[in-house]
């Protein structure tokens, strides 16, 4: 059933002069479509928990430790105690998304190391046989805010002042 709904999928172009003939769409979300949304998401699940195995769970210390993954849709961060811990994850990750015809954006990801409390600028990783900027080398906007290696958040505040400012 699901295959008769999405091989229907097609699109062409048309100008003034001209009118391609029809292009079968074989992959992507079509917009409008709860169907697409819903598999994506199942799928992205499968993917993270074939992953997750890669790396023990974070430990925060006193106790507390958090899962390797974190994901909102396509958006994933991995968290992992140890740097070989996240090599394997990455590595892991980019098998599965080759397998699945899907790929990273190692211009949109970022890494953060930490040692013993401080920025690690020097600790570098890859994905998709591309490096990940750090964030010390390019800072990141997530969800309308900016993130960035300083770890400080007072830059939030000054955020929320230009913010209420402007509103008046």
């Amino acid at each position: 059933m699901l295959d008769d709904y999405f091989s229907g999928f097609r699109m062409r172009f048309s100008t003034n002069n001209c009118t391609t003939n029809w292009i079968n769409l074989d992959v992507g979300l079509a917009m409008g479509c709860t169907i697409s949304l819903i598999l994506f998401v199942m799928a992205m699940e499968v993917i993270l928990k074939a992953a997750e195995g890669s790396a023990d769970p974070a430990n925060l210390g006193g106790g507390c430790s958090m899962p390797p993954l974190k994901a909102f849709m396509d958006d994933t961060n991995i968290i992992c105690s140890k740097e070989d811990e996240t090599r394997r994850m990455l590595t892991r990750l980019d098998v599965l998304m080759s397998w699945c015809r899907m790929e990273f954006k190692p211009k949109k990801s970022r890494s953060l190391s930490i040692r013993k409390s401080k920025v690690d600028k020097a600790t570098t990783f890859t994905v998709a046989e591309q490096q990940i900027a750090t964030l010390s080398q390019e800072p990141v906007k997530s969800l309308g805010r900016w993130y960035d290696s300083a770890m400080k958040d007072t830059r939030r505040g000054a955020e929320r002042l230009e913010l209420a400012s402007e509103s008046f």
